[in-house]
């Protein structure tokens, strides 16, 4: 049996899923004519009470799109050290829209209003990039799944707002965070001006994520997707799957926390363990003790059938997920038990 853990974008659709997909209706998406893209636009902007969505093939353009669309070249963005747009997306914050990043040491990913408010205070002359964005993560995936405390986001929203700053959501695992702390779509549609969100990590989608905001900024932001080629044709089969994962699997997702939360417990009793990082959603962070050498872990683990993955700075991360079954969670703790 193999059991992967690398990521929650490891999944393959269902077979109810792939009936949707061969059952959709679809168009030239290019000339805004497929009928599904067009129903996964709508249902989105809906959901989240926002004006428009426009559908990507990928997290990374949607929030490169949504960089380039708040910012000129030369222009400063705020997002945290360990933020997926700075570190995960190849650079392409500085390549693809000209943009520096002043990056905040917050906290598993999180920083706070009052560390926002300090960096973009100072000078304002000729010396200095133009402060225009922020840019925050939930959940953050460095940070091992960890949840933006709500509260916390309205200030950054005040302070963002005060200094003339757009603010931008990486939602990549929003909907994780959604169940865990309770919160509603609406809630975040109402707090930021675009959101990036992702179909295809725990929503099982195989493909694709949105990008929501005004009518006009997705206007703009549909000209840049041709800019980054990710124009589609008859992309209502993938739009199609989307759909059926926004209606069946986001409830789901509680099972994949409570999963990633029994193997964290488990970790935490073994001796070769020496740490393992708060569990909030479906993403285990965790330390091996100074005697084994973390890829060697992993490799014994490969040759057990699980796949797992480094992060660097010693950090080894399992992530759960819709393919992920109890019966696969059972032999994985027997497996930890047996390398301890």
């Amino acid at each position: 049996m193999k059991i992967d853990l690398i990521s929650d974008t490891v999944t393959r659709p269902t077979k109810e899923m792939l009936e949707a997909m061969m059952n959709a209706k679809v168009g030239d998406d290019v000339f805004k004519s497929d009928p599904t893209v067009n129903e996964l636009q709508n249902k989105v902007a809906e959901m989240f009470g926002m004006e428009d969505a426009l559908f990507f093939p990928s997290g990374t353009m949607a929030n490169q799109a949504a960089i380039k669309l708040h910012t000129q070249p030369g222009d400063r963005m705020f997002c945290d050290k360990w933020a997926h747009v700075y570190n995960y997306e190849g650079g392409g914050a500085a390549f693809n829209a000209g943009v520096t990043s002043h990056l905040i040491d917050g906290d598993r990913g999180m920083f706070t209003a009052k560390q926002l408010e300090e960096a973009v205070s100072g000078r304002a002359d000729i010396h200095v990039p133009y402060n225009r964005l922020v840019c925050i993560e939930n959940t953050t995936n460095k940070g091992g799944g960890a949840c933006w405390d709500f509260e916390e986001l309205k200030k950054i929203q005040k302070i963002a707002k005060k200094n003339d700053l757009a603010f931008h959501l990486d939602g990549a695992r929003l909907f994780n965070a959604l169940v865990a702390k309770n919160e509603t779509p609406k809630q975040y549609g109402e707090l930021f001006d675009t959101i990036s969100i992702c179909l295809s990590k725990g929503l099982g989608a195989p493909v694709g994520s949105v990008l929501i905001g005004t009518k006009t900024a997705m206007e703009k932001a549909l000209r840049i997707r041709k800019l980054f080629g990710g124009a589609m044709r008859q992309a209502g089969f993938l739009a199609a799957a989307a759909i059926y994962a926004l209606d069946n699997n986001i409830a789901r997702l509680a099972d994949d926390h409570r999963r990633a939360k029994r193997i964290g417990a488990v970790l935490e009793s073994f001796s070769y363990i020496s740490r393992v990082e708060l569990i909030e959603t479906n993403i285990v962070i965790f330390y091996v003790n100074d005697t084994i050498d973390p890829m060697d872990f992993i490799a014994k683990m490969e040759s057990k059938g699980i796949l797992l993955i480094s992060m660097g700075q010693g950090k080894l991360r399992i992530v759960t997920h819709l393919d992920f079954t109890d019966q696969m969670l059972d032999v994985l703790i027997e497996e930890l038990k047996s390398f301890s």
